[in-house]
Protein backbone atom coordinates (compact mmCIF):
# COMPACT_ATOMS: atom_id res chain seq x y z
CA UNK A 1 0.00 0.00 0.00
CA UNK A 2 1.15 3.65 -0.48
CA UNK A 3 -0.44 5.22 1.96
CA UNK A 4 1.95 4.86 5.32
CA UNK A 5 1.01 5.27 9.08
CA UNK A 6 3.33 7.14 11.10
CA UNK A 7 1.63 6.68 14.23
CA UNK A 8 4.60 5.47 16.27
CA UNK A 9 7.17 8.29 14.90
CA UNK A 10 4.03 11.12 16.31
CA UNK A 11 3.43 9.28 19.79
CA UNK A 12 7.48 9.31 20.45
CA UNK A 13 7.49 12.99 19.95
CA UNK A 14 4.57 13.56 22.38
CA UNK A 15 5.89 10.98 24.55
CA UNK A 16 2.64 9.47 24.49
CA UNK A 17 1.98 5.62 24.92
CA UNK A 18 -0.21 3.33 23.40
CA UNK A 19 -2.37 2.55 26.52
CA UNK A 20 -2.73 6.46 27.19
CA UNK A 21 -3.75 7.89 23.58
CA UNK A 22 -6.29 4.66 22.96
CA UNK A 23 -8.03 6.06 26.35
CA UNK A 24 -7.61 9.82 24.91
CA UNK A 25 -8.72 8.49 21.29
CA UNK A 26 -11.76 6.45 22.70
CA UNK A 27 -10.35 3.65 20.97
CA UNK A 28 -9.73 0.24 21.37
CA UNK A 29 -6.31 -0.44 22.23
CA UNK A 30 -5.89 -3.27 19.19
CA UNK A 31 -7.78 -0.81 17.17
CA UNK A 32 -4.75 1.34 17.97
CA UNK A 33 -2.44 -0.77 17.79
CA UNK A 34 -3.46 -2.28 13.73
CA UNK A 35 -2.90 1.82 12.96
CA UNK A 36 0.41 1.82 14.78
CA UNK A 37 2.05 -1.14 12.93
CA UNK A 38 1.04 0.12 9.38
CA UNK A 39 -1.72 -2.55 9.38
CA UNK A 40 -4.26 -0.65 9.03
CA UNK A 41 -6.71 -0.71 5.59
CA UNK A 42 -8.57 2.59 6.79
CA UNK A 43 -9.15 4.96 9.22
CA UNK A 44 -12.67 7.16 9.60
CA UNK A 45 -11.99 10.76 9.78
CA UNK A 46 -13.66 11.04 13.49
CA UNK A 47 -10.89 8.52 14.46
CA UNK A 48 -7.83 11.02 12.55
CA UNK A 49 -9.67 13.96 13.89
CA UNK A 50 -9.76 12.65 17.58
CA UNK A 51 -5.83 11.66 16.78
CA UNK A 52 -4.92 14.61 15.88
CA UNK A 53 -6.39 16.34 18.65
CA UNK A 54 -4.96 14.31 20.99
CA UNK A 55 -1.19 14.18 19.48
CA UNK A 56 -1.55 17.93 19.00
CA UNK A 57 -0.64 17.51 15.08
CA UNK A 58 -1.51 17.41 11.67
CA UNK A 59 -3.06 14.60 9.30
CA UNK A 60 -0.02 15.06 7.16
CA UNK A 61 2.50 14.48 10.36
CA UNK A 62 0.55 10.64 10.39
CA UNK A 63 0.09 10.07 6.77
CA UNK A 64 2.36 9.90 3.98
CA UNK A 65 2.05 8.76 0.52
CA UNK A 66 4.97 6.89 -0.50
CA UNK A 67 5.31 6.09 -4.47
CA UNK A 68 4.70 2.41 -4.76
CA UNK A 69 6.33 1.27 -8.09
CA UNK A 70 4.59 -2.55 -8.34
CA UNK A 71 1.23 -1.42 -7.17
CA UNK A 72 1.29 1.29 -10.16
CA UNK A 73 2.45 -1.73 -12.75
CA UNK A 74 -0.12 -4.00 -11.80
CA UNK A 75 -3.26 -1.76 -11.04
CA UNK A 76 -5.27 -0.09 -13.45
Amino acid sequence: MAIIINLDVEMAKQKKSLTELAGDVDITLANLSILKNNKARAIRFSTLNAICRALQCQPGDILEFVDDENNSETEV
